[in-house]
């Protein structure tokens, strides 16, 4: 016991632990005490499989860590006009929402659900911008354009904006119910996807369709009209169709278009054609379609635009593509090398569509109209005049109308959509 109590003061000062000694057939454990050593029960003591120094940290993913913390949590923080920090609970339906927004490409069907829920749905989301995701994008919007159609989108410009539909050909497919597309300057050719999918039942709806400058042909036409020419299906709901600034498409091709019995509004300006008189006088004897003198205003892509719920889904997918675009300003070194040993260049430059062809200055403009629609043939540029003479202008063209509709009343029975129209004034 001597040498143990040696050796506990020699070694005071480290940390040894407790010594257990075996005696009389039991175990105890010895401890130092003031001037000896003191027989202690054994205690049982926790099992440590680290050092008190090791330490354990909980990896998460950081990046969806971020995203957690840059989008709102569940509490909104003011402050009080004393400057004090005030926060208050979101409400359940903005937790909701915000909830199946981040998980919109989840949802099964949206069929029958309120709309005024479902645009605030579709804000949400976004906002997110969960639709210019690739995969999952396209799933979510198919949810809402399915269910709801002309509402998420009812107009759709794609002037000049080529990348647009190279990167997004898809999304733009599934589009439902459009009345108005606009895809001028596109140079989509005959064989595109997009021309196909026009014949489909799901833009059956189309009543503006704008497709100058597109290096379309007569075999486009023909495959473009099949539809409705055989199945009486398609675009049989046309109004105003443009197809200026198509060099390609002679008079044969414009025989195709005599299928399209509703057309009010055309315009071959800038065609292909041999006889104009000809193609002036069969437009106008079998659709009942008379040239202008004047360019009209159906024709000066003011009025088309981009309405619906995925209007700034459109504009994200726009600025997606110019964003990516940006690299190549790195490329201008390769592409002055590739011009000056006379190899073609094979980077895409975006397509430039200018409002008055050559070709359309040569052929003269070919705009046409029906007589009975009044605001279809409406001239382009008006002069100014007071509004004296504007109201005294508009009470005779009434008093004009009046009387024409009262002498032809008695020889022309006029059906329920007429009516409809002449009510409108």
């Amino acid at each position: 016991s001597r040498g143990m109590s040696y050796c506990l003061h020699s070694e005071s000062h480290l940390d040894t632990g407790p010594i257990y000694v075996r005696e009389n057939g039991k175990l105890h454990m010895v401890k130092q005490g003031a001037g000896g050593v003191q027989h202690v029960t054994p205690k049982a003591r926790p099992f440590s499989l680290f050092s008190r120094s090791f330490s354990v940290e909980l990896c998460m993913n950081r990046e969806d860590d971020r995203a957690r913390r840059q989008r709102t949590d569940h509490f909104i923080f003011t402050y009080t006009k004393e400057g004090n920090l005030r926060y208050s609970a979101k409400s359940l339906f903005s937790l909701v929402l915000g909830y199946i927004s981040d998980n919109v490409d989840h949802i099964d069907s949206l069929i029958g659900f309120p709309e005024q829920i479902a645009e605030k749905l579709f804000s949400a989301a976004e906002a997110r911008q969960k639709f210019t995701e690739p995969v999952t994008g396209l799933r979510a919007l198919q949810k809402f354009t399915e269910a709801y159609g002309s509402l998420v989108l009812c107009s759709l410009c794609l002037r000049n904006r080529y990348l647009v539909i190279s990167e997004k050909l898809e999304e733009i497919k599934s589009f439902r119910e459009l009345t108005c597309l606009d895809l001028s300057c596109c140079k989509l050719g005959d064989e595109h996807e997009l021309l196909e999918h026009l014949t489909k039942e799901a833009l059956s709806s189309v009543k503006r369709l704008l497709l100058k400058d597109n290096s379309l042909s007569d075999a486009g036409l023909r495959r473009m009209t099949a539809p409705v020419r055989v199945l009486k299906k398609g675009l049989d709901n046309l109004l105003v169709l443009d197809l200026s600034c198509n060099p390609k498409i002679t008079d044969v091709g414009i025989g195709y278009l005599f299928s399209f019995k509703k057309l009010n509004c055309l315009d071959i300006s800038g065609t292909g054609l041999k006889d104009v008189d000809a193609v002036i006088k069969r437009l106008q004897m079998q659709i009942g379609l008379v040239h202008s003198k004047v360019p009209l205003k159906e024709f000066d892509h003011s009025n088309c635009k981009t309405e619906g719920w995925a209007e700034q889904t459109v504009l994200q997918w726009e600025q997606a593509v110019m964003e990516a675009r940006k690299p190549q300003d790195k490329l201008k070194s390769t592409v002055t090398a590739l011009h000056f040993y006379g190899k073609t260049r094979r980077i895409e430059e975006v397509v430039k569509c200018t409002l008055v062809e050559p070709e359309t200055k040569a052929s003269g403009n070919l705009q046409f109209y029906k007589e009975n629609i009044q605001n279809c043939h409406l001239p382009l540029k008006k002069e100014v005049a007071g509004s004296h003479e504007l109201k005294n202008n508009k009470k005779r063209a009434l008093a004009e109308q009046e009387k024409e509709r009262t002498s032809k009343q008695k020889h022309l029975c006029l059906t329920v959509e007429d009516w409809d129209l002449l009510n409108t004034y």
